[in-house]
């Protein structure tokens, strides 16, 4: 994912930026390339997240929520922010840390598993 893809750093520049501490951190492990099933599996993640969003924004639901195995929290996804992660895992391998959502209505977001049958109740009734 190119840079200009990303919202601009508002540290950049800032000889006190926060995330300079983290440059005396161990470097991370070298991350194993994608397998061509997980790389199939994000394109249809992509592909599903297209379909959810056509159905669900314009009913209100911005984005989806996401329990997350490492911290035991919900974790909030517009749209776009998730689409932007996914597209960066196909094409780098890994996800860059984010922003989490600030102060989220957890009532404007769902779960995979609510679009999946969402979709197929639109799509078997129709």
């Amino acid at each position: 994912m190119s840079q200009d893809a990303l919202p601009p750093d508002p540290f950049a520049g800032d000889p006190h930026d926060p995330a300079r501490a983290l440059d005396s951190l161990p470097a991370e492990d070298v991350l194993e390339p994608l397998t061509p099933e997980e790389r199939e599996e994000i394109v249809e993640d992509l592909s599903d997240l297209a379909v959810y969003q056509a159905l669900l924004e314009e009913r209100g639901i911005r984005g989806l929520v996401v329990d997350c195995a490492d911290c035991g929290e919900q974790h909030f996804h517009e749209w776009n922010l998730l689409r932007a992660s996914l597209r960066q895992l196909l094409d780098e391998g890994h996800m860059r840390r984010h922003e989490p959502a600030f102060d989220p209505d957890p009532t404007h977001y769902v779960t995979w598993e609510y679009c999946r049958g969402y979709a197929d109740a639109v799509f078997s009734a129709g």
